[in-house]
């Protein structure tokens, strides 16, 4: 390109490569992994509400992103973002629901939940 008799390069950079991004993903896969492996199970139930708060914002950008959609790939592929972050937040919170039942205390003298009682004993045949 010339302006006023001077050569200027246009220089275009490309992106991230494939195997950049492949290889973020890779680390991020396995740093996850650890992470999460090594955290007791008393801290589940927190981390879960945390993440579902992440999943409830990661929906609304995917709301964003679908109202803003032009053409028929944009408006599929942003439908089942809000399809997946919907069924994950869904997910998140029946997942919590069902672990913050396993610390809720019985009321005495309430009959103990199926998974409680002992197994019925088992008749011996008769000689």
């Amino acid at each position: 390109m010339t302006v006023a008799g001077h050569t200027h390069a246009v220089v275009h950079t490309a992106g991230p490569g494939l195997v950049s991004l492949l290889t973020v993903f890779v680390l991020a896969a396995f740093v996850g992994y650890e992470v999460i492996s090594k955290v007791p199970s008393i801290l589940h139930t927190p981390l879960m509400s945390g993440s579902n708060a992440i999943h409830g914002i990661i929906l609304v950008g995917a709301m964003v992103v679908l109202g803003e959609a032009h053409g028929t790939a944009q408006v599929v592929l942003g439908f089942c973002a809000v399809v997946l972050a919907t069924l994950n937040v869904v997910g998140g919170f029946v997942v919590t629901d069902r672990m913050l039942e396993m610390f809720k205390s019985r009321q005495p003298g309430a009959p103990p939940a199926p998974a409680d009682r002992p197994a019925p004993a088992a008749e011996e045949p008769e000689p």
